[in-house]
């Protein structure tokens, strides 16, 4: 006998008993080494960072990272994948710099490198727990004993082989270059962590400023503009826009569109220079046109200064070679013609500060313009401004008062729209120019390009769309950082030449000579490493680390190799390895953990390092907005899983929108999909346990009884499921697969085990309720198969159930089972249609009963069908039973059209059939119906009693004599449905379970006993 099934199921029970299976018995382990000669399918973990505990959007990529890899286990692969855990970078030096109240880089310095380096480390130990707890708990098979972490000794030594394989390619540089800049965190971004942060409709000021030209410049300007302006002493300006007044102390230049229009605007008391096709956009009262100039006969005049630097204590350089300027008596600016001036918005005429914004610092590196950096790397204004001191964005309506009350602000508002923030502390980012490290990734763009395209991306479009589009705009890697926790940059300098030297690791570094503070097994982070000197071979002098750290973004695309400590170890490993199979992550990766391994990939090894990439959307509320502590709309993943089960919240996930769409998350609908799907199969099965373990049932592998046409026909459908779910699985499109299951699990419940109800109930174990038994058997195993590595636990119980405990030769767990494989001979598509067609009518029928406001126990006379055709007429015949049994009518009748108003006829209609129920009842019609309800109504007393449904009964009624009659007349009828032995009329005993009924307005006794 197989064991009881009780139909009340506790999901979140079970799961734990199922881990409990696996561990005791290192399913997983047995899972990969039974394979270990098979081919390999291989998988890359993309590593969580360990700043925090996980949440209910972590499920869903473990999710779909762990599908594939059980879906290719069982389809006879052999797939070992190994966790990892990101565990450098500024997500945790944040959760640190929080834990200890420190606000700035000065405040670590002063607390100690070496201890917040260690406080950064124990972090990371401390959630990396909970997460090997979640990973376990929701059934992600993945190797978290041996995980590659990327703060150990190794992997760092990996990543600095890959820097000085870079270096020895010139491939690696450091320069002067605009960067994202987080004033908070003190540190560059990359321009992937920059797509990170970007948030729309932020409101900036928008300013209009005049910037008086010189009266020198105007003198020796194009006749056009000399004889427009004239020279009575009336001042003319040029008129600039910005979202950014905080930058205006930086301007050292303006540029104009050579090819472009430029009007000459004359006011009362001034003139204002602007592009034409913009005046009637900006608006200018009270000034009219006096000239139209192109935009090159504004190049080479010179304008005053906003702010002269030399008056606030700041420097001023000289670019391209950054050597500092003496003041002049009078220190003038240029007007530079650029390709980069849009017409599009703002005056034509932009502002340029050199030392904020790429623009702007590539012109000054061309046309050789002045350099004045007033801000700080904590984004404060330095210098003696009345401003100064301010974090820039809090400088914003100083400036604009300032420059208000001198007489150069024309106009002052506000506008909305994007701006970069930082992605981990939300501070705004600054477009600041300094110096740091680079890979140029430029020089390998057409091989990142090509690479691309042979990845099979799902979906398709992010190949040319999001991830393509940011392949054809790359830009350099800034990959150094200015912090603490991270893989130190490999690169030594001397302070006396100059000399730089790129280490490739440990043993290159203690082979340097002069080499002092390198130890055996030293601690390969800040400071420690910090420590480590050796001689210049070019001056002799002692050389030291540049104290920069690498971008954590450039330790998570390492991980192709680092994991394996390639090449210093493994190296036939990383080769069997390379490239993997499979990689997953949400969609924003694509400019993220995507982008540095395929960069580093093909830059490395000249071709990318995956096959087939899986981008996820990500999970926001039921109300679509992203979840936040502030909004109050976190779900925490721990209470949901233990109230509902892993597999609830999997199947959930799965089917509620393709993987790559935004996930609502909803624990109402969860609950809906539980109980509309995962218990409908779990209600099927206790079905099937009930009635086998009654009727002694065996699953034999021999040929099995003749099937009944409603058998055929769900094999029929199984194997078709197989087929279509083995095909979308190939695809990677899981969510269409969960959805095929679950269609198929409606009919194989509200279709074949309802229409066969009677073939299991019946006390005769004839061939007909053998077949039934081995075809809903068939089933189960099947789609347990099937739902094995969608959601893993729930199929192990039935499996464990259904097959290990009568067959002790099967594997001992559904992850060691083969994927069910379709027999294409068992499919009849015709069959298939036929029953199609079938069940749309009997649905129509049910839907003409509904709207007639008959139940369905009520026999009727007549259902009458309107089809489309003769093969369809022949079709339905051939199954009719199937419908007049499920619409409970004693014959059914072809006709050519049936309206809505026919009389004594209730009809439902969809757009090609109609289906109508012959309304009007006879005596017998009727008296067939309350024995019908008095079947129903035993069966619920049979249940009150406590009886099992294989009790034999004997029942006791006492009532009016026209319900005596029903009785008589459907004796047969009443103690085969219930399995009563006598139906007698007399008052119930007192050992018996009484229930008064009112049946068709009159009172009946009733009492029900175990028979004796």
């Amino acid at each position: 006998m197989f064991k009881g099934v009780d139909s009340k199921a506790k999901f979140p029970d079970i799961e734990t008993q199922v881990l409990r299976f696996w561990k005791e018995n290192s399913i997983f382990e047995k899972s990969v080494e039974s394979r270990r000669e098979r081919p390999l399918y291989s998988f890359n973990d993309g590593p969580p960072t360990a700043n925090g505990s996980p949440g209910i959007h972590h499920i869903l990529s473990r999710l779909f990272k762990d599908i594939p890899c059980r879906y290719k286990t069982m389809r006879g692969f052999c797939v070992p994948r190994k966790a990892g855990w990101d565990t450098h970078g500024l997500p945790v030096e944040l959760e640190v710099e929080n834990s200890l109240g420190l606000k700035s880089k000065k405040q670590i310095e002063e607390y100690g490198v070496a201890e917040f380096n260690q406080r950064c480390r124990e972090s990371v130990g401390k959630y990396i727990g909970q997460w090997e707890a979640m990973v376990e708990r929701i059934g992600h098979w993945i190797d978290m004993k041996d995980p590659y972490v990327t703060l150990a000794n190794d992997y760092i030594e990996s990543g600095w082989w890959a820097i000085n394989r870079l270096w020895e390619q010139g491939l690696v540089y450091r320069g002067y270059r605009t960067t994202p800049h987080c004033p908070r965190c003190g540190t560059s971004l990359s321009s992937h962590e920059v797509a990170l942060g970007y948030e729309d409709d932020i409101e900036d000021p928008s300013v209009h400023i005049k910037f008086r030209i010189t009266q020198e410049t105007l003198q020796s300007a194009a006749p056009a503009l000399r004889e427009a302006i004239g020279l009575d002493g009336k001042r003319a300006y040029l008129l600039a826009w910005t979202t950014t007044p905080w930058t205006l102390p930086g301007n050292t230049a303006l540029a104009v569109s050579p090819e472009a229009d430029y009007a000459v605007m004359q006011g009362e008391e001034d003139f204002l220079i602007m592009a034409a096709a913009l005046v009637e956009t900006v608006g200018l009262p009270g000034y009219r046109p006096v000239a139209t100039v192109p935009g090159s006969v504004l190049a080479g005049l010179r304008y005053e200064p906003l702010y002269n630097p030399h008056e606030f204590g700041v420097p001023r350089f000289g670019m391209p070679v950054f050597e500092a300027q003496p003041r002049p008596d009078v220190l003038t600016y240029p007007v530079i013609g650029a390709d980069f001036v849009s017409l599009d918005d703002g005056t034509g005429i932009v502002h340029v500060a050199p030392s904020f914004g790429e623009a702007d610092f590539e012109a000054g590196m061309r046309e050789s313009l002045d350099f004045v950096q007033q801000v700080d790397l904590e984004g404060k204004v330095i210098g003696s401004y009345s401003f100064a001191g301010k974090f820039v964005k809090d400088a914003d309506p100083d400036v604009t008062a300032d420059l208000n009350e001198r007489g150069l602000l024309f106009r002052s508002g506000t506008i909305r729209h994007t701006y970069p923030f930082c992605w981990r502390c939300g501070t705004p980012l600054l477009y600041y120019v300094k110096r740091s490290w680079y890979i140029k990734t430029t020089a390998k763009k057409d091989r990142l390009v090509s690479g691309n395209l042979e990845v099979n991306w799902y979906p398709d479009y992010i190949k040319r769309g999001r991830f393509g589009d940011w392949l054809e705009h790359n830009v350099d890697w800034a990959f150094s950082r200015e912090r603490y926790w991270g893989t130190p940059l490999p690169v030594w300098e001397c302070p006396d030449c100059g000399q730089f030297e790129c280490v490739g690791g440990r043993a290159d570094l203690a082979s340097k000579p002069g080499v002092t503070g390198y130890v055996e097994n030293m601690e390969l982070h800040r400071p420690y490493v910090d420590d480590v000197t050796f001689s210049c071979g070019r001056c002799g002098a002692r050389m030291r680390r540049a104290p920069e750290v690498i971008d954590c973004w450039f330790d998570s695309g390492a991980m192709t190799w680092a994991q394996w400590h390639y090449p210093f170890e493994k190296e036939d490993v990383f080769k069997q390895m390379f490239p993997v199979d499979f990689v997953c992550e949400a969609i924003d990766q694509t400019r993220g953990w995507f982008y540095s391994l395929h960069a580093l990939s093909t830059m490395l090894f000249d071709g990318p390092c995956f096959k087939n990439v899986l981008c996820l959307g990500h999970i926001v509320d039921a109300n679509g907005e992203k979840m936040s502590k502030s909004k109050g709309n976190m779900i925490d993943p721990w209470a949901v899983v233990n109230e509902y089960g892993a597999d609830a919240v999997r199947w959930y996930m799965l089917s509620s929108a393709p993987s790559e769409n935004t996930h609502r998350f909803s624990v109402q609908v969860l609950g809906e999909t539980m109980r509309r799907h995962l218990l409908t199969l779990w209600n099927t099965y206790s079905f099937f346990v009930l009635y086998a373990n009654i009727d002694g049932f065996v699953p034999v592998k021999k040929e099995a009884p003749r099937l009944s046409e409603l058998d055929r026909w769900v094999v029929s459908e199984l194997n078709q499921l197989v087929l279509d779910v083995t095909k979308v699985m190939d695809g990677y499109n899981f969510t269409q697969a969960i959805r095929l299951i679950e269609q198929f699990i409606d009919g194989l419940s509200n279709w074949y085990v309802r229409r066969s109800r009677r073939r299991f109930w019946k006390s005769e174990s004839d061939d007909d309720k053998l077949a039934a038994h081995t075809t809903l058997y068939r089933c189960l195993v099947t789609l347990a198969g099937l739902l094995a590595p969608l959601a893993p636990f729930i199929p192990e119980e039935i499996y464990q159930n259904l097959v290990r405990s009568v067959d002790g030769d099967a594997p001992e767990s559904v992850h060691l089972t083969d994927y069910p494989v379709a027999d294409k001979n068992e499919i009849d598509e015709v069959l298939n249609r036929n029953m199609e067609l079938v069940m749309s009518l009997a649905s129509l029928g049910r839907a003409a009963r509904a709207k007639a406001g008959i139940k369905v126990r009520q026999p009727l006379a007549m259902a009458r069908i309107c089809v489309s055709n003769d093969a369809e007429k022949d079709a339905v015949a051939a199954l009719g039973e199937h419908i007049r049994e499920e619409l409970n009518v004693k014959d059914i009748e072809f006709v050519e059209g049936l309206a809505d108003d026919e009389q004594e006829c209730a009809v439902a209609s969809d757009e090609r059939y109609s289906v109508g129920v012959v309304t009007a009842l006879s005596d017998e019609l009727i008296a067939e119906g309350l024995a019908r309800e008095i079947v129903r109504r035993l069966q619920t007393i049979r249940r009150s009693a406590g009886l099992e449904i294989s009790d034999h009964i004997a029942v006791f009624y006492f009532g009016d004599d026209a319900l005596h009659d029903v009785f008589v007349s459907f004796a047969d009828y009443i103690r085969q449905e219930t399995l009563s032995v006598d139906l007698t009329r007399t008052q119930p005993p007192e050992d018996a379970c009484v229930q008064t009924l009112r049946l068709a307005g009159k009172e009946l006794l009733v009492g029900v006993k175990r028979a004796a």
